[in-house]
C-alpha cells in the first residue's frame, strides 16, 4: 500500500456539497463525471495533496451528514480558521487544544464533522 487516495464523503445535495467544498472550504474540483444510472462522481480535494474526497449520495449505509472523524492539518490553524469563518463556514467552536494538536471542527452543510489541525502547537 502506497497511501489514501479518495474519502467518500455522504451528502444528500452534490451541487450544494460541490459548492460548500469549492467555495467557502477552497478545494478544487478534482473529476466530475456521471456514470450508472443517474449517478454522478464529483471529487474534490486541496490542491496538491494526494488525498481527495469524493461527494457521494448512493452509499445506504452511509446516511448524509455521518461523516466524523475527518482531519485535515494545517500550517496556521488561527489564520484558516478566521479565513473559513468570515467565507460562512459553521464551526464547532474556535481552535482549542486538544491531544494531537490545536483543532477546530467544522461542519459542512449536511453535518459531516471535519477537523482542522495544526500539530505541534
Amino acid at each position: 500500500m502506497k497511501f489514501i487516495s479518495v474519502v467518500s464523503v455522504p451528502v444528500s445535495d452534490q451541487e450544494r456539497a460541490k459548492s460548500f467544498y469549492l467555495d467557502q472550504l477552497g478545494f478544487t474540483l478534482v473529476a466530475e463525471s456521471t456514470f450508472g444510472d443517474d449517478l454522478r462522481w464529483i471529487q474534490v480535494g486541496i490542491p496538491d495533496a494526494q488525498t481527495s474526497l469524493t461527494l457521494v449520495t448512493w452509499f445506504d449505509e452511509m446516511p448524509p451528514g455521518s461523516l466524523r472523524g475527518l482531519v485535515i492539518d494545517c500550517e496556521d490553524l488561527d489564520e484558516q480558521y478566521r479565513t473559513l469563518a468570515d467565507r460562512g463556514v459553521p464551526f464547532n467552536g474556535p481552535p482549542s487544544r486538544q491531544p494531537g494538536g490545536v483543532f477546530a471542527i467544522l461542519s459542512d452543510p449536511d453535518g459531516n464533522q471535519l477537523s482542522l489541525r495544526q500539530a505541534g502547537s
